[in-house]
């Protein structure tokens, strides 16, 4: 390789205001450049050479051209749906014949204009002239999470309606929630008409989508959590332990199990500022993540841990099959649902709750089963593993059971059910007392008494009570059914 050629390829690696495009469409316009180049700046000079398929672009600021090269390597550009390949020139500025060059240099003052208009990230975003409350800055709810839903998947649903920079996830409420921030308010506004209400997966996941108050998003880290796709520099920053932020913050960085998408029902992406709504409602169904259906769990309390305690809790979010306490590490255990579904939920729920007063972790393990201990184990170790696939206690047994919708994250409030007519509020409160849990507050249901609303001291406590009351015989015929409710009283 020549010395001159290498220092070419060097030079396309030094930033330069100036980028240069390649492989673009054979008739491709002036504004479709452009839109590629807009959300990061003003573009300052265009030139098109249209006969060899390719462009320079001068930025107003280096900023801005480098901003513009780490986002595209790491989120590949296409002008209709063909990939284009952009690097820094190795001119410093671009000086053009005006007189060649006059219809460029017009659409580009049109379109500077109206990316001014638009808040592009030049201006500060503050977005001057965008209509009120709207900005590049989504706030995204996921209701009803059934499966965990990542940064991944969000990135790869959101980058349909435009270029995503930076997205922030975190657990406010007990809702997943996301910040995630477009280049341009036009590609926000697009992506919120047509995925506000919209299912990820078949039935669930359903994102709730509002325009934040923030124009901009401030993002250290890039992790599971957070991201700034513009910014390929940034320290992963350990994530801090989910004690210290006083909630539990569950696991939604499933990134091992990216999930698949089916292909999209025909997007056309046209020219948006006209109207927004009469988009095709898309379909979002992306194929659940494959994964394996057994957990492990520890940092279990070994005083206390028993298979069944295990089996109620986790017989919350799916049903148990197996459960095997590790006989040379009585911490640890292996926790067997009916399918990955409902692993995924167990832990997205379970990890980094309170056992026993132990903070206890619930990952996927490698095991595809939990094998049945052989006839020469001892007594205490076959005690140690049961078999529950025969249980009459399994909520899920019945498909579409209306048990499925009613799935929450540990909560004080316990939603209690199956009550019978003769047991009073007195009675109800008399057995989670004399079992050691304070009652704080109790609400029989208006419409049916057979259920109740009952708020304990804590999350911990709830978790305890609802192991130790839940199949509790009431009268001849009638167990008491405990859950999580969403609800306070």
């Amino acid at each position: 390789m020549s010395s001159s050629h290498l220092s070419t390829e060097r030079a396309q690696c030094v930033p330069s205001r100036v980028l240069h495009l390649r492989q673009l469409p054979p008739d491709v316009s002036e504004q479709e450049v452009l839109s590629l180049a807009l959300p990061f700046g003003r573009v300052s000079q265009l030139i098109t050479l249209k006969t060899k398929n390719q462009a320079f672009l001068e930025m107003a600021s280096e900023e801005a051209a480098v901003t513009m090269v780490n986002y595209y390597t790491s989120a590949t550009p296409s002008i209709r749906s063909q990939p284009v390949y952009i690097q820094y020139s190795t001119h410093r500025e671009l000086k053009t014949d005006n007189m060649t060059n006059q219809r460029a240099q017009a659409t580009l003052q049109a379109m500077n204009a109206g990316a001014v208009h638009s808040g592009n990230m030049a201006s500060g975003g503050e977005g001057r002239g965008i209509a009120p409350g709207q900005s590049p800055v989504l706030r995204i709810i996921v209701e009803n999470l059934f499966y965990p839903v990542t940064l991944e998947v969000l990135q790869q649903i959101f980058s349909k309606f435009g270029s995503v920079l930076k997205i922030i996830t975190f657990t406010r409420n007990n809702q997943f929630q996301a910040l995630l921030q477009f280049s341009d308010t036009v590609h926000a506004q697009h992506a919120k008409a047509t995925l506000d209400g919209q299912n990820i997966y078949n039935g669930c996941c359903t994102l709730r989508i509002d325009f934040s108050k923030l124009s901009v998003l401030n993002v250290k880290y890039n992790n599971d959590k957070s991201r700034d796709f513009t910014r390929a520099d940034l320290p992963s920053g350990e994530l801090e332990p989910a004690a210290t932020f006083g909630v539990a913050l569950p696991p939604y960085g499933a990134a091992a199990f990216p999930p698949t998408f089916h292909q999209h029902t025909g997007l056309s992406m046209a020219p948006v500022p006209g109207s927004l709504v009469s988009h095709p409602r898309v379909s979002l169904q992306m194929a659940p993540p494959a994964v394996h259906s057994v957990l492990l769990v520890s940092n279990l309390n070994p005083e206390n841990v028993t298979p069944h305690c295990l089996f109620i809790l986790f017989g919350v979010y799916g049903d148990v099959q197996r459960v095997k306490i590790l006989f040379n590490k009585k911490e640890n255990a292996l926790v067997q649902m009916s399918d990955a579904t409902q692993a995924q939920l167990a832990m997205s729920h379970l990890n980094g709750q309170r056992l026993h007063g132990n903070v206890i972790r619930v990952t996927l393990s490698k095991h595809p089963v939990v094998q049945l201990p052989r006839g020469g184990a001892g007594q205490e170790e076959q005690a140690l593993t049961r078999d529950f696939s025969g249980s009459a206690l399994h909520r899920f047994k019945k498909p579409g059971s209306k048990n499925f919708n009613n799935i929450f994250p540990p909560s004080a409030t316990l939603h209690l059910s199956n009550i019978p007519s003769s047991v009073s509020e007195e009675a109800l409160k008399d057995l989670f007392s004399l079992n050691g849990f304070a009652v704080k507050a109790f609400k029989f249901f208006q419409k049916d008494r057979k259920m109740a609303l009952m708020q304990l001291a804590s999350v911990e406590e709830a978790i305890e009570a609802l192991i130790a009351l839940h199949d509790h015989q009431l009268d001849h015929n009638q167990h008491l059914r405990v859950s999580f409710s969403k609800s306070t009283i």
